[in-house]
């Protein structure tokens, strides 16, 4: 099978954000990146973990889920809200500590997605300590992975 070819976008000097071609109607890609107990189904960052999730299986404006994460060996959860939601083509949530995960969904011809994928922490209360330790570049890689995911499950 051939790597999708994932594309990088800028999104601004503290974003972080790909997009990639996926062989899937938008309401089907949608349908699983807007249920948070799937999230770790397609998570290329090995970040998500495969524990219970605290929420609803679709999202909306203003809801609120909780995952299990883990990172550098240690397991916690975090409680998202989402914060931009609009049917079959954008989902946005916001982290505890302020900056987003977004979502944006084009079906570009029928049964083919671009599907966008942004790490925003503009609005962080720390942006700088994201930088100090790495996080765009390590997000971004995930991001690459995420989306790479994606594109193989509906191959």
């Amino acid at each position: 099978m051939t790597e999708t070819a994932v594309t990088t976008i800028d999104a601004g000097k503290r974003a972080v954000s790909r997009r990639a071609l996926v062989q899937a109607p938008a309401a089907e890609v949608f349908a699983l990146v807007a249920d948070p107990h799937r999230h770790h189904e397609l998570d290329g960052s090995g970040t998500v973990r495969d524990t219970p999730v605290n929420g609803p299986h679709k999202l909306s404006k203003d809801a609120r889920f909780t995952v299990g994460m883990k990172q550098y060996g240690v397991p916690y959860k975090i409680t998202s809200t989402v914060t931009g939601y609009e049917e079959n083509k954008l989902i946005e949530w916001k982290h505890p500590l302020g900056h987003y995960w977004r979502w944006e969904f084009a079906e570009t011809q029928p049964g083919v997605t671009q599907v966008t994928e942004t790490f925003d922490y503009t609005p962080h209360k720390a942006p700088f300590m994201l930088e100090l330790f790495g996080f765009p570049k390590k997000n971004g890689a995930g991001i690459t992975s995420t989306l790479q995911e994606l594109a193989a499950r509906f191959a």
